[in-house]
């Protein structure tokens, strides 16, 4: 360390302290990275390598980014799940004496962002935390741009509801225990979102409760109702601890605890959020096209936020679903209000993120404004919604506080459009401050007086040109053209030379300058304490913000599920304890909106008794599927709050969906298409309740035709046993032999998807009706795919071939599967055949190539005539 210099000397320590973060460390406008930090830097930002002379002649490598632009190169490190140190300088390099003083005052991390250059809009960005402890699993998660904080806990029994809360949430930094890390559905969900997992160290449970305690400064976590979770406070305390550990200070817009039991919401697992396309598609992972992108039809980015949340946990209370619904109704009969509503609602900011910079001390004067202008909405929105009588609208007024003192502390003080800086003046309103008011005064006499005498000049020296000008270097001066020079009085001072003019000063002018300096240097350093201190006064209102700023996500949420009823003709379910699901005309809400063709809207009813297994066969393409995601999407929907797409619709609670779709395999750990499918339909048998419903789309795909027809057999007798399970259920299958469950058991009925047949072929109709399918149709299907036409007359033949050669009724072929486990259904007769009875009878082993050759030859003749 004798051979750096000071500076690179203080670069060193500040990195020892930070080895797993790239350190952007100040210098000027510049942040600059050095030795390692810099060649990875260059690399992943695509930015210039250089180098600086680190002391004693040596070199060492330099890259760096300017400091205003910063957010955009942080956002490309943090996506890679790279920490980047802030290291920044801490006095005025023209006051320092030696060394600039420097620190780093934040670690940002990919789940500690907040600035609005990296966030999105309508997206949460969580840290979670999942640690076991004692016997039980913790989970917590924060978002440190909004405030929220959200903890849980499980018994180590339930791993599976772990992946499925960090699934939910999908955050983008998870902290960690060493063993939770390995656990394989969490690093198939990191694979999945690309998550950062941090694996820290234990820490001691009185610790992290005191953390807690000290952070909301309470005396017991009772009245946030979380004081018997220790599990769940064990996981919050992590949260709180990293944050101290990387933010550098605490972590203010973080105001209150939101204890939840995953007992009150419907559960949706990771494959059922998955198939049903909830917030991100299956294809290209993306929100456009799915059911978020359709009835997100939210006005403020806090709503928009919490329309996902409410998609990902509908409600099984039955009472705060029918809440939502009185709420819609009523805002559906107030057309003109919701209207208005929604005009002032365009105009109110993202007053949660807005907060979150106030509390960092990052905010400007712009987003001082940007929040005062959200915050003079609020009076009239708060007019709107008074007359409003549902009980939900009642207790959003209750809550409601329209903020009007920091409304008028904003407008009294700062400008209408305030610079972007906040040290070099210009941002505090006159009137405001009466020392301020006075040093501008004092400031602007002086400049008065300048401008005066450069009329007093001119006329003294008879050069009507000459003028008083400033720049930051020399202050006020006098200039005077090249033509004018012999005109200029001795008691000028030169004091710069130009191409056409010479620049002077004179005793009083300087006089003068000083006083206007140092009044303007006053002032701004004036106007930047009152701006701090206007600042931190709203940032103590930071929990009186944040409510109304939730209460506002709510009433938006609201609306755009009362506008989305209006504009897709959605209608209200009804929601009881019963156990019909009972849909008359209900539609796909995704599929409807993306093809042009009138969608064909179809009935369902599903109880616990006469008709709570249905299974559904038909041809590929006619509309199985999309028919069973539409029942799904109904129910969800309904107990989300909203309405739904369809003429009318009685929902009995449902307490999980479970869907089993489709085919994929999973090359991470290893897993078979098959053992993916059985992995699935073992967690529905294994979690599924009489409440539940299933929506099975194929089971037994994945394996050989008899294997397959036991499994897809055994497991709908499991599920349709109210003794065992009992759960409604919608099974799709091309295995006609299922059909025949209609015959023996209570409970399971057939459905089919219509077709019509004539002389243009095959034409599917998209409706539902009783009965069980003749046909799957499925070289029809591969004729409009576009397979060679050969193939097709192949597979036709085959096709009958195989019909005819298994016509045996299924449950005396069942008899033979014990034996036959793994065999395919035969392709070809294996019933006495002559051509195989002669292979079998002759050993090609004992002939001679001649003898083989001629025994080959009159099977072909055979054969043929067998074909013909």
């Amino acid at each position: 360390m004798a051979e750096l210099t000071p500076m690179m000397q203080q670069y060193y320590n500040l990195k020892r302290k930070h080895q797993d973060a790239i350190l952007f460390f100040r210098l000027g406008d510049f942040y600059e990275m050095f030795g390692e930090d810099a060649k990875k830097a260059a690399r992943l930002l695509d930015i210039a390598l250089t180098s600086r002379n680190k002391g004693g002649g040596e070199k060492i490598d330099m890259a760096g980014v300017p400091a205003h632009s910063a957010a955009s190169y942080i956002e490309k490190l943090i996506k890679k799940g790279i920490k980047v140190a802030i290291c920044e300088q801490l006095e005025d390099p023209s006051e320092a004496s030696g060394i600039v003083e420097r620190d780093v005052i934040r670690v940002i991390t990919p789940g500690t962002v907040i600035e609005n250059e990296i966030l999105a809009d309508n997206e949460n960005n969580y840290l979670a935390a999942a640690f076991k402890y004692q016997s039980n699993y913790g989970f917590a998660y924060t978002d440190i741009s909004t405030g929220e904080f959200y903890l849980t806990e499980f018994s180590a029994e339930a791993a599976d509801k772990l992946s499925d809360e960090i699934n939910r949430i999908a955050p983008q930094e998870l902290l960690t225990d060493e063993n939770t890390a390995k656990m394989d559905k969490i690093n198939q969900l990191q694979a999945q979102y690309g998550f950062t997992i941090n694996e820290t160290e234990k820490k001691d449970f009185n610790y992290l409760k005191e953390e807690m305690l000290s952070h909301f400064n309470i005396n017991s976590l009772e009245g946030f109702g979380c004081e018997d979770m220790e599990t769940a406070v064990y996981a919050a305390g992590q949260i709180l601890a990293y944050l101290k550990q990387t933010q550098k200070r605490t972590v203010k817009q973080i105001t209150t605890l939101h204890p939840y039991y995953l007992e009150d919401y419907m559960v949706l697992d990771a494959a059922t959020r998955r198939n049903l396309e909830l917030t991100k598609t299956i294809r290209d992972n993306k929100t456009s096209g799915s059911l978020l992108s359709i009835v997100d039809q939210t006005i403020t980015s806090m709503g928009g936020r919490t329309i996902k949340k409410w998609i990902n946990q509908p409600l099984i209370n039955q009472k705060e679903i029918v809440k939502r619904h009185d709420s819609i109704e009523e805002l559906l009969d107030n057309f003109r209000i919701l209207n208005k509503c929604r005009d002032l609602m365009a105009d109110i900011y993202d007053l949660e993120r807005i907060m979150s910079k106030i509390t960092y001390q990052s905010a400007n004067g712009r987003d001082l404004i940007a929040l005062r202008n959200s915050l003079a909405k609020l009076p009239g929105l708060e007019k709107l919604i008074a007359d409003f009588k549902t009980e939900l609208f009642s207790e959003i007024q209750d809550g409601f506080d329209s903020l009007e003192d920091i409304f008028k502390l904003i407008d009294d003080s700062i400008i209408d459009e305030p610079p972007t800086t906040i040290t070099e003046g210009g941002i505090i309103k006159d009137n405001y401050n009466k020392k301020l008011d006075e040093l501008r005064s004092l400031a602007n006499q002086g400049k008065d007086w300048i401008s005066a005498l450069q009329k007093e000049e001119r006329e003294k020296t008879g050069i009507n040109t000459l003028k008083v000008g400033f720049n930051k270097v020399f202050g006020y001066y006098l200039e005077v053209t090249n033509s004018h020079l012999d005109k200029v009085p001795e008691r000028y001072e030169r004091k710069q030379t130009l191409s056409n003019s010479e620049r002077y000063i004179i005793p009083k002018l300087k006089e003068k300058e000083a006083e206007v300096l140092g009044a303007e240097e006053k002032i701004n350093d004036l106007e930047y304490k009152l701006f701090v201190e206007i600042r931190d006064e709203i940032a103590q209102e930071v929990d009186r913000i944040n409510k109304t700023a939730s209460l506002i996500a709510e009433i938006d949420v609201l609306m755009s599920f009362a506008f989305l009823a209006i504009e897709n003709n959605y209608n209200r379910p009804e929601i009881n304890s019963g156990e019909e699901i009972i849909i008359k005309n209900g539609r796909h809400p995704v599929v409807e909106k993306m093809f042009s063709e009138q969608f064909v809207a179809n009935d369902c009813y599903l109880d616990q008794t006469k008709q709570r297994f249905i299974i559904i066969t038909g041809p590929n393409m006619s509309g199985k599927s999309t028919y069973m995601r539409q029942i799904a999407l109904i129910v969800l929907l309904a107990q989300v709050g909203s309405f739904v797409p369809a003429d009318e619709a009685t929902i009995g609670l449902t307490d999980r969906i479970f869907t089993r779709v489709g085919a994929s395999d999973d090359l991470t750990t290893g897993q078979s298409t098959f053992m993916v499918e059985m992995n699935e339909v073992a967690n529905i048998v294994n979690n599924s309740t009489d409440r539940s419903l299933i929506i099975l789309d194929e089971v037994g795909r994945g394996t050989s035709t008899y294997d397959g027809v036991s499994i897809a057999w055994a497991v709908s007798e499991y599920l349709n046993n109210p003794e065992r399970i009992g759960a409604r259920t919608l099974f799709a299958t091309h295995y006609h032999e299922l059909t025949r469950l209609e015959d023996e058991y209570d409970g399971i009925k057939n459905y089919n998807v219509l077709v019509k047949e004539d002389s243009d072929g095959v034409h599917f109709l998209h409706r539902i009706g009783e009965g069980r399918a003749d046909d799957s149709y499925g070289i029809e299907v591969a004729r409009l795919a576009g397979l060679p036409e050969e193939i097709i007359i192949s597979a036709q033949k085959i096709l009958s071939r195989l019909e005819e050669n298994n016509k045996m009724p299924l449950r005396k072929r069942e008899k033979s599967l014990q034996d036959s486990k793994h065999q395919q259904l035969p392709l070809f007769e294996d019933k006495e055949n002559p051509i195989l009875k002669k292979l079998d009878e002759k050993d090609i082993m004992d002939m001679t190539p001649l003898d083989a050759m001629n025994f080959l030859y009159k099977l072909k003749q055979d054969l043929k005539k067998e074909e013909n």
